[in-house]
């Protein structure tokens, strides 16, 4: 006898809500296997996780993996940093967008199935969470105005490089002014003539109080933006001339910068890279 999967309300849940296809909200989370597990993470992520435990869910409709192999993460700075200690841990970070508006909705979903996975074995203890937050859709500023891809189409879009940009407000009643100085000055400018065809940004929420107990809660949730350039090339090739000195001005501090490449699906391509 087939187990009942409660289908009949599947039509239900359908014919209600926003279905956009606005990247309203999305989940950032930067990851570091332990010494020794790389193969075996890589595996469990990219065979099982990548599609349990992420793009099999409601409302998450886009995800892209990134890796940072070990040349990449010594181009990271400051060396300081609030995000990761040192600032090389996270080599793996994975980006995925929810629909506008079902942030709620996908957060039950997810905060339910990975309490099913954790029970059944499927989740690799092997690992440290450096980065993960849900976050809100903010802000995207284009090179190109109207031209190219969306931010909706971010993360299909081949892009060769992620930069990810950590930013801290002096304090919360800063941010505002923060964003709106990135939004219409500092990000057009450095963006006119680069490698970068966008910048999306967001500023994160806090995680649920049923979450997982092996991810932290998210910090800085008053006072952080998180920034995502989508690079037409290797990060490497232009990270001289573009990316060495990424800042907030007076309204804030950078907590991180870090370049990252897509991984190569169903592959162990770079694994052998990240020490």
């Amino acid at each position: 006898m087939s187990e009942d999967t409660r289908s009949e309300v599947y039509a239900e849940l359908a014919a209600v809500g926003p279905y956009g296809v606005h990247p309203g909200h999305a989940l950032i989370t930067m990851v570091e296997p332990h010494p020794g597990h790389e193969y075996a993470y890589n595996r469990w992520y990219e065979d099982d996780h990548y599609y349990a435990g992420a793009m099999a869910m409601p409302w998450m409709y886009a995800g892209r993996r990134w890796v940072a192999t070990r040349d990449l993460q010594l181009l990271r700075y400051p060396e300081k940093s609030a995000v990761a200690q040192p600032v090389t841990t996270g080599c793996y970070i994975s980006t995925y967008w929810i629909t506008e508006g079902r942030y709620d909705d996908h957060m039950k979903w997810t905060v339910g199935i990975n309490k099913r996975l954790n029970r059944d074995g499927r989740v690799h203890q092997d690992r440290t969470h450096v980065f993960t937050a849900f976050q809100d859709h903010v802000a995207t500023v284009y090179r190109d105005g109207a031209a190219g891809p969306r931010d909706h189409h971010a993360l299909d879009h081949p892009y060769a490089g992620l930069v990810v940009e950590v930013i801290d407000a002096e304090g919360p009643e800063r941010r505002a002014e923060l964003l709106e100085w990135l939004r219409s000055r500092e990000l057009p400018k450095r963006l006119a003539g680069s490698p970068a065809a966008m910048v999306t940004v967001f500023r994160p929420t806090p995680l649920p109080l049923d979450r997982m107990s092996y991810v932290k809660q998210v910090e800085g949730v008053d006072t952080r933006l998180t920034l995502l350039w989508f690079l037409e090339q290797d990060p490497r090739a232009c990270w001289a001339d573009h990316f060495t000195d990424l800042e907030a001005g007076e309204l804030g501090r950078v907590e991180l910068v870090a370049p990252f490449i897509p991984t190569v699906p169903g592959t162990d391509r770079y694994v052998d890279q990240l020490r």
